[in-house]
């Protein structure tokens, strides 16, 4: 197989280079953005349990692996600081997913079209 990709012109396997990093790339964006969402979900879990609480509560939060004590209202404040965070960063990680799909595939086109000529005609 490497023989084969060596045998391409210069141009062709610096574009296959450039689509494995792109996909690469796109991959590692699609873990993370994943891992934020499940974040974002967790959180409006939360936000939504303590919903359901009155203000006098007791509410403990995680630090570290410690659970320390605290008021509802400074949790509540905390965690929806956390989920506009998350939102955008979801966000911005969407637009990168987006544009480089568009990348991937615009390389994808043109490889296929630099490959066509060096495919056999069809019998």
């Amino acid at each position: 197989m490497s023989e084969d990709i060596s045998r391409l012109p210069p141009q062709v396997q610096q574009r296959l280079l450039r689509l494995q990093q792109l996909q690469q790339t796109l991959q590692a964006v699609l873990t993370q953005k994943q891992q934020l969402e499940l974040e974002f979900t967790e959180v409006e879990q939360a936000l939504s349990e303590l919903a359901k609480l009155t203000d006098s509560a007791t509410i403990y939060k995680s630090i570290g692996s410690l659970l320390v004590k605290a008021k509802k209202g400074k949790v509540t404040t905390e965690l929806n600081e956390r989920k506009d965070l998350l939102n955008m960063r979801i966000n911005v990680l969407g637009k990168q997913e987006e544009r480089l799909r568009t990348q991937v595939k615009d390389l994808q086109t043109k490889l296929q079209r630099d490959l066509r000529p060096l495919s056999p005609p069809p019998p």
